[in-house]
């Protein structure tokens, strides 16, 4: 019998502490990011979209640069030793990051190097965290799990943004990444309180060299995850450069300041929130799924670029969010639950390279082009990446319906 509850994977201790955990260090982290983005358009530069693109570019870029590295050692080693690295120098970066900006000594070309490391950190963290799901909680509960977390960290991108925004105002960036710095201690507390014994240990792949080579013959034999690659590398390089989008919009456009920037934020978040919720409840994501809502997210673009306020900005940004959310959801868990258990590693850090690692080449261009032709025809661009990637995944749904059709 299938089970369909909301929060069914919270009925595990293991899951329900790093849920706790991951909640409160992801509210810190979506006020850095926040805070980053005002510090360098606002503070170090004069509204200067380009280099908010720069500090996106460093910050994504090793996801694709340290590629080699990273699917294998999730695949590796001890996922939760890794990601308690990890998140402990993640934490020391904020710590840096706060006591240069609080100082009042921080530069440009400092918080450039900062971006940059957080990436170099992230780029093993990401995939580490994602497969370290399955661990949690096994392939029963992998897919409404990771609705959780994809839950966990929307609602953090509802909260964060917003308390940031009041605390830019009140008492300035550096205290924002000292904040974030702080919270590092509740992911890691809670990592420290599993219960290891109950961990759905996965098959670790050998000391083999080439396990990224492996990786990549592995998805170009499935025309599925080629696809859903395909539809990443768009959405993820000319879509989700919503710090570049919303900042841009909101001081160009809306001639709005932090509190209005944060704002906008969340709401983009309120609608992620909506979209997890709702994949929570699916007990398997499938093919058309990806393609409705990535044509929604390419129409919900269209719409917001040519809102006539910032109140139907913020109600665009919404129904945005929403469909960003169910289609990188879906993506995520149909790909864990069609890859083989000692191959999730390195597809999970391919799929984090593609949907991250294409920012420095998007965050650039869209800077470029918000500078240049204005913030509206910036999100025309992530309009476009949508409306395309819906175009790829019907085109994978006819080709597997001709197949089922000849072989049945």
């Amino acid at each position: 019998m299938s089970d369909t509850r909301l929060f069914r994977s919270l009925r595990l201790y293991n899951y329900r502490v790093w849920a706790i955990g991951a909640l409160v260090s992801n509210i810190g982290t979506w006020m850095q990011r926040v805070a980053q983005d005002w510090l360098v358009l606002t503070i170090l530069t004069d509204h200067n979209a380009s280099a908010v693109g720069i500090t996106m570019a460093l910050q994504f870029g090793p996801q694709l640069v340290l590629l080699p590295f990273t699917g294998y050692a999730a695949d590796r080693f001890d996922r939760r030793r890794l990601i308690m690295l990890t998140q402990a120098l993640l934490g020391l970066l904020a710590l840096g990051l706060g006591l240069v900006t609080v100082t009042g000594v921080v530069t440009l070309w400092q918080v450039y190097a900062f971006a940059l490391g957080l990436g170099c950190v992230t780029a093993f963290d990401g995939p580490a965290r994602q497969v370290f799901v399955n661990d949690l909680v096994g392939e029963r509960y992998l897919a409404n799990a990771v609705a959780l977390n994809s839950t966990s960290f929307n609602s953090a991108r509802m909260i964060g943004p917003a308390v940031a925004g009041v605390l830019i105002a009140a008492i300035g960036t550096g205290w924002v990444f000292l904040v974030n710095a702080v919270s590092f201690a509740a992911v890691l507390g809670s990592l420290f309180l599993l219960r290891t014994d109950q961990l759905y240990t996965s098959l670790r792949s050998g000391r083999r060299a080439g396990g990224l080579l492996e990786g990549f013959r592995y998805v170009w034999r499935r025309p599925d995850l080629k696809a859903m690659m395909v539809m990443l590398f768009l959405i993820g390089t000319f879509g989700f450069n919503f710090p570049i989008y919303i900042s841009t919009m909101s001081v160009t456009v809306f001639h709005g300041g932090a509190d209005q920037y944060g704002l906008l934020t969340s709401a983009l978040a309120v609608g992620s929130v909506g979209g997890a919720l709702m994949a929570a409840r699916r007990e398997r994501p499938n093919l058309p799924l990806l393609a409705v809502s990535t044509l929604a997210f390419g129409v919900f673009c269209t719409l917001a670029g040519v809102a006539p306020n910032v109140i139907v900005f913020a109600a665009m940004l919404t129904m945005t969010g929403f469909s960003a959310l169910t289609f990188n959801t879906a993506s995520n868990a149909l790909m864990q639950l069609t890859t083989d258990p000692a191959m999730r590693g390195r597809v999970m850090a391919l799929r984090m390279a593609v949907i991250m690692g294409g920012t420095p080449l998007g965050a650039p261009i869209v800077g470029w082009l918000a500078d240049h032709a204005g913030p509206r025809w910036a999100m025309m661009v992530a309009a476009a990446s949508g409306l395309i990637a819906a175009a790829v995944a019907t085109r994978l749904i006819l080709h597997e319906r001709r197949r089922q059709a000849s072989t049945g």
